[in-house]
């Protein structure tokens, strides 16, 4: 019996947990051939959104598993027509290299995964989520038992305080966390960065600088405007 060819794919990373959990997962599902790693990167500071991790580092991180790196460059407003058209040509530009699979790693963010299969179906991309269904639990165990290793680089400050960042994720660290905390941090409780494992040939240096905090402004289905407080430790290559 002849073996299938596998699909390309685009796989949408972070540099945190969840993306190297899904990459660490697709990468042994012998239906997909990943040709490129995807990434947005705010174009003011050259770091990516919630993560705040430095274009240099993602491309270390690249460089380490093995794939190219496709960067995407936003606009700091965070307009959402921006990205959308900034996506759409980094699809077409992986269409004429025969993709047909976009993959993500997200958990159970049904909004997100509607719009982004919204977004990409037109475009006849299919949207791949290898981390899709079980809970945040299971998935954090997974997680943990993958031998992937990652520091935690933003909190949300109402939830998880300045003494977090820098944390090696690990189940003492998880049981810390106050109650009523997800374990993966799908409600933005904190953004992690990660530096060996299987998906990585070599370990990534890295150091930390001083931490900084950051405001972020969101407008309610209400009308009501809230703002969120993180801190952000301020990684560098070494």
């Amino acid at each position: 019996m002849t073996e299938s060819i596998p699909y390309k794919a685009v796989f949408n990373w972070s540099g945190g947990k969840d993306s190297a959990l899904a990459l660490y997962k697709i990468m042994k599902d012998r239906r997909y051939e990943v040709v490129s790693l995807l990434t947005t990167v705010n174009s003011s500071n050259g770091r990516s959104s919630m993560h705040g991790i430095p274009l240099e580092l993602l491309e270390k991180q690249a460089e380490s598993i093995g794939l190219p790196l496709y960067v995407v460059p936003l606009l700091p407003d965070g307009v959402l027509a921006g990205y959308e058209e900034a996506m759409e040509k980094a699809v077409k530009h992986f269409k004429a290299e025969v993709v047909t699979h976009f993959v993500f790693g997200d958990i159970f963010l049904h909004d997100v995964r509607k719009y982004r299969e919204r977004q990409l179906s037109p475009l006849d991309m299919e949207v791949v989520e290898p981390l899709w269904g079980p809970s945040t639990k299971e998935i954090m165990g997974e997680f943990l038992d993958s031998g992937l290793k990652t520091v935690i680089v933003a909190v949300n400050a109402s939830i998880l305080g300045r003494e977090y960042l820098g944390k090696e994720l690990d189940r003492e660290l998880v049981a810390s966390f106050p109650e009523n905390t997800d374990p993966c941090g799908e409600n933005g409780e904190y953004h992690t960065f990660c530096y060996d494992g299987e998906i990585f040939r070599y370990p990534i240096r890295f150091a930390f600088g001083e931490p900084q905090s950051h405001s972020y402004k969101a407008r309610l289905d209400t009308g009501d405007e809230i703002v969120t407080d993180y801190w952000f430790a301020d990684l560098v290559c070494e």
